[in-house]
């Protein structure tokens, strides 16, 4: 059963909340981090990605650039930048984007439930980028960036949340790409004790963006509870008051032993597509690349000069020099398998591994990637560039993702998309 309890955040003070609070660190090249910083020098990425505070030419993981994060987020609590709420609460954190809105509550999550299976993920992650997050939060002291999590919506928690958002915003802005961001406090104690009662009674809770910052962040707590365990006690920045007066909290359970996160109800949540572009066709010519794709088991129709946007799950859209086809997989090419049924396992089964000889997404530096944020012109834009090829898909649902992380499988690398994202800086957690 899921163990999600309130806790008392650190928050940009009233009025800064626009000025501080970042896309997440990992959304910017190097190059692009400091340019940004440079031009908004309060925004979080500055602590997110302290090197652009230093020399340019710092590698992102020298030791010193930790060190600056942790001073640079001392001194914006120091001036007061940072206020950290009198008790714990669970804040309703409401984002609209493209006329659609997603709500959830932000909470602390339990490292425990990530170990045990309860928290579910559907993708792997990487040593080094772990590094990286685990050396932020353990210098820092703090958790500043949240886990996107998701839930099977349940009515009880839909009437709290619903009810509070009556109440006024304790802030209200609008974000980088136009994303209305709007904070709501659940003070009452018992509606506090009621959702924590709810979330104990759901079983699965599912890791939709954030891999690598949720598994930094389980790894910190284990290693906090290694320095316990043998009476280590390094020397550490504090930052707040201690969680022992949250009257949800077990004795002997330490805040590291929990993990920042925002958790949405599934059916508020809605997956963009994550398209693909290929550096070429293997050798083919686009006649014969579409001779095989047909003897692969695609009806193929085109081509046209609108952009393809699949309708429907088994479609994809394919744009060559000379316009865009579409492609429909045959029945024979679906699976009873959770990940082999997932249109991005389809294409690359069928198609990017056997055609074009593309074994591993992960590595071959002939394919890329191309969120579905940025629109059917900018693979049109990559053929017409640098690319011989682009093909679009039918986004991933979040109920095919439950299945994958149900069946304890991992997805194929760049199958979903989330926005908008969720912004740092916003809600810090206090080791």
């Amino acid at each position: 059963m899921a163990d999600i309890k309130p806790f008392a955040a650190f928050r940009p003070r009233h009025g800064m909340e626009e000025t501080i609070a970042a896309l997440p660190y990992d959304v910017y090249s190097s190059a692009e981090a400091r340019a940004y910083t440079r031009e908004h020098p309060h925004s979080f990425l500055a602590i997110d990605r302290a090197e652009t505070q230093l020399p340019e030419g710092t590698p992102f993981d020298a030791p010193q650039v930790y060190l600056r994060a942790r001073d640079l987020l001392a001194d914006a609590i120091a001036r007061g930048d940072f206020v950290q709420d009198p008790r714990p609460y669970y804040y309703i954190y409401e984002q609209t984007y493209a006329g659609r809105t997603q709500t959830g509550i932000v909470a602390c999550a339990s490292i425990d439930d990530y170990l045990h299976g309860v928290i579910r993920k559907h993708e792997n992650t990487r040593e080094d980028k772990e590094r990286d997050r685990i050396r932020h939060v353990d210098t820092c002291n703090m958790q500043t960036g949240p886990i996107f999590l998701a839930y099977r919506g349940n009515d009880t928690i839909r009437e709290i949340v619903n009810a509070n958002r009556n109440d006024e915003p304790i802030c209200d802005f609008i974000s980088e790409g136009g994303v209305r961001n709007r904070v709501f406090l659940i003070s009452d104690r018992n509606e506090c004790v009621l959702i924590e009662h709810c979330f104990r009674n759901i079983s699965e809770i599912y890791i939709a963006d954030g891999h690598h910052r949720c598994a930094s962040a389980v790894k910190v707590g284990l290693k906090r509870r290694e320095e316990r365990r043998s009476g280590q006690n390094p020397e550490r920045i504090s930052f707040g008051h201690r969680s022992i007066q949250n009257d949800l909290f077990r004795q002997g359970v330490e805040e590291s032993d929990y993990f920042l996160s925002v958790l949405f109800p599934d059916e508020e949540l809605a997956i963009m597509d994550y398209n693909r572009v290929l550096r070429d066709l293997g050798g083919l010519s686009p006649e014969a690349f579409l001779s095989r794709i047909r003897d692969a088991g695609f009806h193929v129709e085109g081509p046209v000069a609108t952009p393809v946007h699949p309708s429907e799950r088994g479609e994809f859209g394919l744009c060559l020099a000379n316009g865009w086809y579409l492609l429909r997989a045959d029945n024979s090419l679906r699976s009873d398998d959770p990940v082999d049924d997932l249109d991005v396992s389809i294409l690359q089964n069928h198609v990017l591994g056997p055609i074009l000889g593309i074994g591993d997404p992960r590595t071959d530096t002939r394919i890329d990637f191309v969120g579905g944020i940025r629109g059917l012109g900018e693979l049109e834009r990559r053929v017409r560039t640098d690319c011989a090829a682009a093909f679009s898909l039918y986004p991933t649902s979040i109920q095919e993702l439950f299945s994958v992380a149900d069946a304890g499988r991992l997805m194929p690398p760049k199958s979903t998309w989330f926005e908008p994202k969720l912004l740092s800086g916003l809600f810090l957690h206090a080791l």
